[in-house]
């Protein structure tokens, strides 16, 4: 089984989302990522939903989901060339002195922001691959993270392919 990132058109009104969440938990699946927000077309939303399953599942998923009252077009962009970015912000304790310096170098390799700095903490802002979040927070744990907050994966096709409602 691996993660499959879905692409989920709906009608940007209140309940969707909870109907999109409830059909994954009513059949046993967890939701590995989700991630939403409106979408080029006025009146949409797109879901980003990773998920584990194998292909005949995750079918299954895709056929439940498609028929959803407000779920306009579900795509699986798995196998597909596509950008995935997901955002975190960490605040990591970094006390004036060597430990800050060597947070901020970290960060600076990591192409992290340094967004706030308090007396005992920095906040900083990454993007990228889930994978470069991963080694990042690995990384800073060592100096010890005091929150972390991640957007969860989104994803694009690259080139001239699109995801689109078809209205």
């Amino acid at each position: 089984m691996k993660p499959h990132t879905l692409s989920v058109i709906v009608e940007n009104r209140a309940g969707v989302l909870s109907r999109v969440t409830g059909l994954f938990s009513r059949r046993g699946f967890n939701i590995e990522s989700l991630a939403v927000g409106t979408s080029e077309e006025p009146g949409m939303s797109r879901i980003t939903i990773v998920c584990i399953g194998d292909d005949a599942q995750i079918e299954q998923v895709m056929k439940q989901l498609n028929k959803l009252i407000d779920v306009i077009k579900v795509s699986d962009i798995t196998d597909n060339e596509r950008v995935e970015r997901e955002l975190a912000l960490i605040k990591v304790a970094a006390e004036p002195g060597t430990s800050r310096a060597e947070v901020m170098q970290i960060a600076e390799i990591f192409r992290a922001h340094i967004i706030d700095v308090g007396a005992k903490t920095l906040v900083m802002q990454v993007t990228g691959d889930s994978d470069k979040i991963d080694a990042l927070e690995k990384l800073l744990r060592q100096y010890g993270v005091k929150e972390l907050v991640r957007t969860g994966r989104i994803g694009i096709l690259r080139g001239s392919k699109t995801v689109k409602s078809g209205k």
